[in-house]
C-alpha cells in the first residue's frame, strides 16, 4: 500500500445559480492576459446543452481519456506512442478555435471618433485573434439558461429513449466545471515532452512551462477539455487549483467567490498501487465503486502509520479526518464523480441536483414535503435520473437515485424539526441514516461555516525542496504571465506598489462573524515599504513548532 495525499472539491448542484461569478474571478485571477482570452479554466454550463468546448464529452469524436485494448490493458482513447509520432504536427483529434468561440472586443473608439451625425455610433465586435471586424456567432456561455438545443448533447443522444422533449417536461440545471485534477490522468500520459505532471505531496496536476513545446497532445487527452493553448506563448495551460493559496490554506479563488457556497475543498487519501487495477475494471458501470475503493480511510490506524512512512505529516492527516469531501463520499453517500467511464478517475465530484419536485407534488392535492410522497416522485423528476447517471455513473441510474433518495429524506427529516415536531426515525432508516447523520448532513449541506467547507493543511516549509513547482517554476511563470515585469512586452514597466492582506488577517476576516472585519486594515502588508529582507510578520502562517 502506497498512500498519497489529494486536494479534492466536492460541488453541491442543489445550490448552484448560474451567477458565473466564480468563471469571472478565476479568469481576472489566472487567464486575463493576451493569448487567453478564450481561456476559462472555471466555467458554468447548462445542462442540457453542448458544453464548452462544445460537445467535449463525445469522446467517439475526440478520443479523449482511456479505454481497455484487447487484453484488458489500458491504453490512451487517441493512440500510443506512434499513433501521437504519426499526427504530432497535424493533430485532427483537437477542437477548433470555432469549438471554442473566437474572442472579441468593441471598437470602442468608434464612440469618440465618430464625426457628428444623425444616426448614434455603434461599438461593432472586433476579433481579438486577427484585429478584424468579427461577428459573434457563439461563446463560453452562449446557450447559458436555454438548456440549448439538446440535439447536440452527446450525453442526451444517449437516453434519448428515456428522456421526452416537450415544453412541459424542460429541464435544466447548472454544471460548474474545472480540472479534475485526475488520479489517473490521460493529459499526463498525452504529453510528448513530459511537460504535465502531478503533484505528489497533493496530487494537483501543472504544467512546467520550461519543458512545454506546444504539440497539444494533452488537449486531445484530456477528455474534459480543461487543458487549453495559449497561443501566444505556445504553451499548454490548464487549472492550478490555486496552489499558491491553498499551499498556505486559502480556498481556491472560485471557491472562495461561489455566491451559493456549493464548494467543498478537503483532503482524501489513496492507494497509488491500486489505481492502474481500478481504471482498469472491465464493466464500466463498476467504475464508480472501483475508485471509491481506492480511497483509503483515514481513522484506520493501518492507513495512518502507512501514510506516516509516506512521509504524510500528522496535520495532513488529521485534516484528511476532518475533510467535508471524505465526509460526503463516505459517511453521507451523496457525492459523485464526473464521468468515471473516462477512468481518468477524477478528483472533483458532485451532489446531483434534486428537481423541484414539491411544487408539482402539492399541485396534485398531496404533501409535497412528506417522505413517502417524495421518495415515490424520485424517478418521476423533472430532470430525468438517466440523464444524471450518464454524467456521474457511466449509466448506471442506482447509486444516482440512492443519493436522491437522501437529499429527499434530508428534506423531510428537517421539515418536522423546523415544524416543532419529533423527529422521524423511519425516515432515516429508510435511506440507510441515522437521524444523527442526516441534521450531520443537513449542516455540513446548508450551514457550514468556512472552517468546515474548507480544511486545507497548509504546505510544510521544510518540505520545500521536494515541492516540484519550485524546482521546475510556476506552472504561469513565463512571458506575459502573472507576475512577470520584465523589461519587454505588454508586462513592461514596474508594478505598481499594492497593500497585501496577510495569511493570518484574511483567515480572520473569513472566519469572523463580525460584519465590519472587511473594513479592518490590520494585518495588511505594505509591499511598498518592505525591502524585500527578511519576512513581514503575519505574510506567512506560522511554522508550527
Amino acid at each position: 500500500m502506497r498512500v498519497m495525499a489529494q486536494l479534492a472539491m466536492v460541488m453541491n448542484l442543489d445550490k448552484c445559480i448560474g451567477c458565473h461569478t466564480c468563471s469571472v474571478t478565476c479568469k481576472q485571477a489566472w487567464t486575463n492576459r493576451a493569448g487567453t482570452e478564450y481561456v476559462w479554466f472555471n466555467n458554468v454550463e447548462t445542462r442540457p446543452g453542448q458544453g464548452y468546448p462544445r460537445t467535449y464529452q463525445d469522446q467517439e469524436r475526440w478520443k479523449g481519456g482511456w479505454e481497455l485494448n484487447r487484453r484488458g490493458r489500458l491504453s490512451l482513447k487517441a493512440g500510443g506512442r506512434v499513433r501521437k509520432l504519426l499526427t504530432i504536427f497535424a493533430n485532427p483529434l483537437m477542437p477548433s478555435l470555432q469549438d471554442y468561440y473566437e474572442p472579441w472586443t468593441y471598437d470602442y473608439d468608434r464612440l469618440f471618433s465618430a464625426p457628428m451625425q444623425a444616426d448614434a455610433p455603434v461599438a461593432r465586435p472586433r476579433s481579438l485573434i486577427t484585429g478584424e471586424p468579427t461577428k459573434i456567432s457563439w461563446s463560453a456561455n452562449w446557450d447559458d439558461n436555454l438548456a440549448g438545443d439538446p440535439s447536440p448533447d452527446p450525453v442526451l443522444r444517449k437516453v434519448s429513449g428515456q428522456v421526452t422533449l416537450e415544453f412541459e417536461r424542460a429541464f435544466m440545471f447548472y454544471l460548474p466545471r474545472i480540472c479534475e485534477h485526475c488520479l489517473n490522468p490521460s493529459c499526463v500520459a498525452s504529453c510528448p515532452s513530459g511537460a504535465l505532471y502531478k503533484r505528489s505531496e497533493d496530487g494537483i496536476v501543472l504544467v512546467d512551462q520550461d519543458r512545454c513545446r506546444g504539440w497539444r497532445m494533452c488537449v486531445t487527452g484530456c477528455p474534459y477539455k480543461k487543458v487549453y493553448f495559449n497561443h501566444r506563448t505556445g504553451k499548454a495551460e490548464k487549472c492550478t487549483f490555486c496552489f499558491p493559496r491553498v499551499e498556505v490554506g486559502i480556498p481556491t479563488v472560485c471557491s472562495e467567490t461561489c455566491v451559493g457556497r456549493l464548494r467543498y475543498i478537503g483532503l482524501v487519501l489513496y492507494d497509488a498501487d491500486r489505481v492502474a487495477a481500478a481504471a482498469a475494471t472491465p464493466d464500466e458501470k463498476d467504475l464508480y465503486e472501483a475508485q471509491k475503493s481506492v480511497l483509503l480511510d483515514p481513522h484506520d490506524p493501518e492507513v495512518a502509520a502507512a501514510a506516516r512512512a509516506e512521509g504524510i505529516p500528522d496535520d495532513w492527516l488529521e485534516a484528511a479526518r476532518r475533510s467535508p469531501v471524505h465526509k460526503l463520499i463516505f459517511d453521507l453517500g451523496v457525492a459523485l464523480p464526473l464521468h468515471p467511464e473516462y477512468r481518468t478517475m477524477p478528483m472533483v465530484w458532485y451532489i446531483p441536483p434534486l428537481s423541484p419536485v414539491v411544487d408539482v407534488l402539492a399541485g396534485t392535492g398531496h404533501d409535497g414535503e412528506d417522505a413517502g410522497n417524495l421518495f415515490g416522485a424520485i424517478d418521476a423528476l423533472r430532470i430525468p435520473i438517466g440523464y444524471l447517471a450518464e454524467l456521474f455513473t457511466a449509466g448506471d441510474p442506482g447509486p444516482v437515485r440512492a443519493v436522491l433518495r437522501r437529499l429527499a429524506a434530508m428534506r423531510s427529516y428537517m421539515r418536522r424539526l423546523n415544524l416543532g415536531q419529533d423527529p422521524d426515525e423511519s425516515i432515516a432508516s429508510a435511506v440507510g441514516m441515522s437521524g444523527a447523520q442526516v441534521e450531520d448532513m443537513h449542516r455540513l449541506l446548508a450551514l457550514a461555516p468556512y472552517g468546515e467547507r474548507y480544511v486545507i493543511p497548509t504546505a510544510h516549509a521544510e518540505q520545500g525542496a521536494q515541492l516540484e513547482e519550485l524546482a521546475t517554476g510556476c506552472s504561469l511563470d513565463y512571458e506575459g504571465g502573472p507576475g512577470m515585469t520584465g523589461p519587454f512586452g505588454e508586462a513592461s514597466g514596474r508594478p505598481a506598489p499594492v497593500a497585501v492582506e496577510s495569511f493570518h488577517a484574511l483567515r480572520e476576516r473569513q472566519e469572523s462573524d463580525d460584519l465590519d472585519a472587511a473594513d479592518d486594515l490590520h494585518g495588511r502588508v505594505n509591499l511598498l515599504n518592505w525591502d524585500g529582507k527578511g519576512t513581514p510578520d503575519g505574510l506567512f502562517p506560522r511554522r508550527k513548532r
